[in-house]
């Protein structure tokens, strides 16, 4: 799900590309697309996104393939509801979800990230950080997440939305 989104921002970007910003291979970001293009997701010129088939598996789809749970409390950089975009717009008290990362600014509750190397994307494409963090938000989050996160996700997207009620 991670390729899609960075091809949602960098539309027909070619694989290398794709891989360094996720920290992947070559060859799994090209399985990837494959795979995406197969379901409808990816479009197959190209390597233009579908945006309202990829919306639509966020918002329905997202946290059954791809389940989280936030675990053990570890140090780690923050996502979901503790991400960027989010942690202004919900009081999540003390206790933040994290990627896990020996380095990382936050000590929270871990979940496995869609990326082994998510840690980073701070650094290396901010913009896919926020993205996914967002995700997270749809994987774990309740009602009121899921609604802001999707609201995000859209005006990420360039896609309308219905007005955002919480």
């Amino acid at each position: 799900m991670a390729v899609a989104i960075v091809l949602a921002e960098h539309p027909g970007l070619k694989f290398e590309p794709l891989a360094k910003t996720l920290g992947i291979s070559a060859s799994k970001a090209f399985d990837s697309v494959k795979r995406l293009t197969e379901v409808g997701i990816v479009l197959p010129a190209g390597r233009r996104i579908n945006r309202l088939a990829l919306l639509e598996f966020l918002e329905h789809g997202i946290q059954y393939v791809f389940p989280a749970s936030p675990g053990v409390f570890r140090q780690g950089v923050p996502t979901g509801r503790s991400g960027p975009v989010l942690v202004d717009a919900l009081d999540a008290g003390d206790e933040s979800v994290v990627w896990p990362c020996a380095g990382g600014p936050v000590r929270g509750r871990a979940i496995e990230p869609l990326v082994p190397k998510a840690a980073e994307l701070p650094q290396r494409s901010p913009e896919t950080y926020v993205a996914l963090s967002l995700i997270d938000a749809l994987r774990i989050g309740g009602a009121r997440e899921r609604a802001l996160a999707l609201h995000a996700l859209r005006q990420r997207l360039g896609m309308p939305g219905t007005a955002l009620e919480v």
